[in-house]
């Protein structure tokens, strides 16, 4: 079954679109106190609203898979809540949390943004594709690092490195400040790389103080349609966006134990998959399952002190 294609059906909103995680739904006209919309004459509103609805689905290698991760959508929705609360001197597109029932928990009201074609990605350590990177040129995107780093290396200084976005299914690839400017010109270009910088520093000292190392991070901003604003859009700072990591078990020069799907990573490259890496993505065992929702749960829990 192709479950990308078969999001539930909502009273008073209507399905526009499915990405690997979620999917967005857009008020049914003149239905806007139906679709849970306490503010319905609010101008701004009127100018455009989305409800984003976290699913429990899960992605690996660019690829959706067909197991879910029960709560995993609630998860995702009340940590981005949570920090955009810890955030709020940064715009956000939030705009409500009363949305139906069928998907209390797991769905924003959002301002409609118009995206930048850009994720932004900050990074505070050396690991990942930026680690691969480093190997192979000694620089990240274009920003040239000092010799004889190891995985897990915390940098000097938090690096900007954004990418291209991907279709679904396709991978990010990194542009240099150059392709951004071309993108999106000098002003908004040099803003996109402040305000991701200072989100980052912000939030890796909150996430410190619980004993969490915030390893690097992916977020996406628009410009509000009402007023124009450079404003945060999609999640924030979840284990599906970030890296995290527990300070203490950090050590340089080896994988991190992180707070984010790495049990399925490693079990779709073991030979028990059988997995050649194709669109026949299988299905994720039990023990995989109930351990990757223990790490959300984890991170959930000790970022926000709130029990899940």
């Amino acid at each position: 079954m192709n479950f990308r294609n078969n999001p539930p059906m909502i009273p008073g909103w209507t399905h526009v679109y499915s990405g690997k995680v979620r999917d967005l739904y857009v008020p049914e006209e003149s239905r806007y106190d139906a679709a849970g919309l306490t503010v319905s004459d609010d101008a701004e509103i009127r100018a455009g609203s989305v409800m984003v609805v976290a699913s429990d689905r899960i992605s690996a290698f660019d690829k959706i898979l067909p197991t879910e991760i029960p709560d995993k959508g609630k998860i995702l929705t009340q940590m981005s809540l949570w920090w955009f609360q810890q955030l709020s001197h940064i715009p956000n597109h939030v705009i409500s949390t009363d949305v139906p029932e069928s998907v209390a928990g797991r769905a924003m009201i959002c301002k409609s943004l118009n995206m930048f074609p850009v994720e932004c990605i900050v990074r505070g350590y050396l690991t990942g594709s930026g680690l691969t990177s480093y190997r192979d040129t000694g620089s990240i995107a274009g920003i040239e690092l000092p010799a004889g780093l190891v995985d897990g290396s915390r940098l000097e200084t938090p690096i900007f490195t954004p990418t291209g976005k991907a279709e679904v299914g396709q991978h990010d690839e990194p542009v240099t400040r150059e392709e951004l400017y071309a993108e999106v010109g000098h002003a908004i270009g040099n803003r996109l790389e402040e305000l991701s910088l200072e989100l980052y520093s912000t939030a890796e000292k909150i996430a410190r103080e619980q004993g969490i190392i915030l390893a690097d991070t992916k977020v996406e901003f628009g410009t509000d349609s009402y007023r124009g604003e450079i404003t945060l859009g999609d999640e924030l700072l979840t284990p599906d966006s970030s890296r995290f990591w527990d300070a203490s078990e950090y050590e340089p020069g080896k994988s991190q134990p992180s707070f984010d799907k790495q049990f399925v990573r490693d079990w779709l490259h073991s030979p028990e998959s059988g997995w050649d890496g194709s669109d026949n993505v299988p299905h994720l065992p039990e023990d995989v399952v109930e351990k990757t929702r223990a790490r959300y749960v984890e991170a959930y829990e000790r970022l926000t002190g709130t029990k899940f």
